[in-house]
């Protein structure tokens, strides 16, 4: 498949009172056309900054995106001008945010908010931008929508207006589709229902998908590969079933035994993993999470590691030291 995006050794920072945040530290990854990849990891592991630094919407000051390169569609996001960016956002890449209530605009109606991104990016006078909304509307499941788009954002329950938002993510039939923790505040019922439709919505229209979430839980029914980050920097990738059933970071494999399971018996305990994360602010010199892990050396304690091949020549691998050749360690089958 043709890669859509390409991240680059992406490094950005926060400038605050106590000192430099380094919330993502040197990430790179990509995704191709029509696939859908999950960022995944605790609160504060630098998904969101990542997707917002792609999407150029973090505010500087107080940030900045100290160095690498964004690549979408072959073309440098980071040096385009504001204006220029402007076309790419909800044209080319569709966002969806975390809370629906705070991003959808309460003063005007849902069909003004579906039919302004229509008109600017599509150059649709406003009957075709109608006719464009409310098939919008009906094709992430909300009834009525004829109806529904005269209404304003109160009048929707918190699922529906997660429905509108990826109606506006999806309405200039981007090539590529930012989720950022769609599912967050709503329930199991109303998750399932959000994830169908965007799995639907994928496969209709060919969208690449980057959902980002710190619920593996959601993952395994969508997306194609996972990306796993920890204190800023990218500690694992590889496909889906390579994460779910061969984890080789002792941080991914935490994250899998913090989570109910079905086969779960009774009076078995999760396990939480022990500690927090480490202080971006003087982040650790060698392994990030080696303070946390049971499997540490002396060797992360000094250097961090790079990210290396599970199998050679497959895409699987960990930033972990009990995976370098001087290790001598059995992968599992």
């Amino acid at each position: 498949m043709k890669t859509l995006l390409e991240v680059k050794d992406l490094s950005v920072s926060f400038d605050v009172y106590g000192g430099e945040v380094q919330a993502v530290r040197n990430v790179s990854f990509d995704v191709k056309k029509g696939e859908a990849v999950a960022i995944v990891g605790e609160s504060g592991s630098g998904k969101s900054v990542t997707a917002q630094s792609i999407m150029r919407l973090i505010p500087s000051p107080p940030s900045r995106i100290k160095s690498g390169s964004v690549l979408f569609e072959g073309e440098e996001l980071l040096s385009l001008s504001e204006k220029d960016m402007q076309k790419v956002r909800g044209n080319k890449i569709g966002m969806i945010f975390q809370d629906p209530m705070t991003s959808l605009n309460p003063t005007l109606t849902v069909g003004d908010q579906i039919m302004e991104g229509l008109i600017k990016h599509q150059s649709l006078n406003k009957a075709e931008a109608k006719a464009r909304a409310v098939e919008m509307l009906h094709l992430v499941g909300i009834p009525n929508p004829e109806a529904r788009l005269k209404q304003f954002p109160h009048q929707f329950s918190g699922g529906m207006r997660q429905r509108v938002m990826i109606a506006i993510a999806l309405a200039c039939n981007p090539s590529l589709l930012i989720a950022d923790e769609p599912t967050t505040a709503l329930d199991v019922t109303i998750q399932a229902q959000i994830m169908r439709v965007m799995k639907n919505l994928q496969e209709k229209m060919g969208t690449s998908i980057i959902l980002i979430t710190h619920d593996l839980g959601v993952v395994a029914d969508v997306c194609d590969r996972v990306i796993v980050m920890y204190a800023g920097r990218v500690v694992e990738t590889g496909t889906k079933w390579e994460i779910f059933q061969n984890p080789q970071h002792p941080y991914t494999r935490g994250l899998l035994r913090s989570l109910p399971r079905l086969d779960q018996k009774k009076d078995e305990p999760l396990i939480p993993i022990p500690g927090t994360p480490p202080d971006l602010i003087k982040p650790p010199v060698g392994c990030s999470f080696c303070a946390r892990c049971d499997e540490a050396m002396k060797v992360c304690v000094d250097n961090d590691p790079d990210l290396h091949a599970v199998r050679d020549g497959g895409s699987h691998a960990a930033a972990c030291w009990m995976l370098h050749p001087y290790a001598k360690r059995e992968v599992p089958v």
